[in-house]
């Protein structure tokens, strides 16, 4: 099946090749030995509030990212 570049960088996918494929919204795109691969990726929703109760149990703050970097770094 052919499918052309528009000028705005955009490729529609051909129905016969979507209709093969998971339902999906986004895909992680890349090239690989000059072959452009599309593979679906599911977006799941995160209750921000499991994570920071997790966090919280955990003893961890909203700076201990930064602080782990920082330390590693002056390793």
């Amino acid at each position: 099946m052919l499918a052309k570049l528009t000028s705005k960088n955009q490729i529609t996918i051909p129905k016969k090749v979507l209709f093969k494929l998971p339902s999906a919204t986004y895909f992680d795109v890349g090239v690989k030995d000059g072959i452009v691969m599309l593979k679906p990726v599911k977006l799941s929703v995160t209750n921000l509030e499991i994570i920071r109760g997790k966090m919280k149990k955990l003893g961890l703050s909203e700076t201990s990212i930064s602080d782990a970097v920082r330390w590693s770094r002056s390793k």
